[in-house]
């Protein structure tokens, strides 16, 4: 699996994946600072890379887009200091392998983590 880090991630986090053996990129390692929203969702879709982020933004975005890639997950933590970041993340690694590769938005909060596999269907009134 392969991972791209948003600037709201911390370079220790692409580290840490590194270390265990993941294909990670940080956009602050490729001078991307000032990537886009749309643009990073473009990179990562034709690279094959999982979005890192804290940015609420790129979930709304995957919905409206209707695509069933790439999978974002995003973070909403109390705790955001990078070896807490780092150590929930490769607990969800083990957990959503499977959601992350077919694509999906996982939101990763202090109690649980919640996927919604894309692409995001809407909702029919009955």
């Amino acid at each position: 699996m392969k991972f791209l880090a948003d600037m709201n991630v911390s370079l220790s986090t692409a580290q840490c994946l590194r270390t265990e053996g993941y294909d990670t990129i940080h956009l602050r390692e490729e001078r991307l600072e000032r990537l886009s929203d749309s643009a990073i969702i473009e990179k990562a879709a034709r690279e094959g890379r999982v979005i890192l982020t804290f940015d609420l933004d790129f979930g709304d975005l995957m919905a409206a887009s209707g695509a069933a890639l790439p999978s974002v997950i995003i973070f909403r933590l109390s705790d955001e200091r990078p070896v807490s970041v780092s150590l929930k993340l490769l607990d969800v690694l083990k957990l959503k392998q499977v959601e992350l590769e077919r694509g999906a938005i996982i939101v990763v909060g202090d109690a649980r983590c919640r996927a919604r596999l894309l692409p995001v269907r809407p909702v029919e009134d009955d």
